[in-house]
């Protein structure tokens, strides 16, 4: 392999990682944040929510949900012919806020 090729690679196996850590460190984060939300009682189980909006969303692959402890909300991620839709959820009651179109 050339020098040149195999210093991009080895940089993009160092670079690579890095640069997904800040995402997946903030994924946990709301994680966490919506455990702890969870188990003091705070907002619904999101499997509950799930739920109740799974059904609705006929024809579509659910992707998976992402936690804005801020706004104590859900958005569940779905993608229906080639079409990436968003619901957000009140993680508190579990209603329906706004759904993408």
């Amino acid at each position: 392999m050339k020098p040149i090729l195999a210093s991009i690679l080895a940089l993009g196996l160092v670079v690579g990682p890095i640069l997904a850590e800040p995402a997946a460190a903030q994924r946990r984060t709301e994680q966490g944040e919506a455990r702890r939300e969870m188990n003091a009682g705070n907002i619904m189980p999101l499997r509950d929510i799930e739920s109740r909006i799974l059904p609705t969303m006929k024809g579509a692959e659910y992707l998976g949900p992402a936690y804005d402890p801020t706004a104590m909300a859900y958005r569940l991620k779905f993608i229906r012919d080639g079409r990436v839709l968003f619901v957000d959820v009140d993680a508190r009651t579990g209603r329906v806020l706004r759904r993408s179109r």
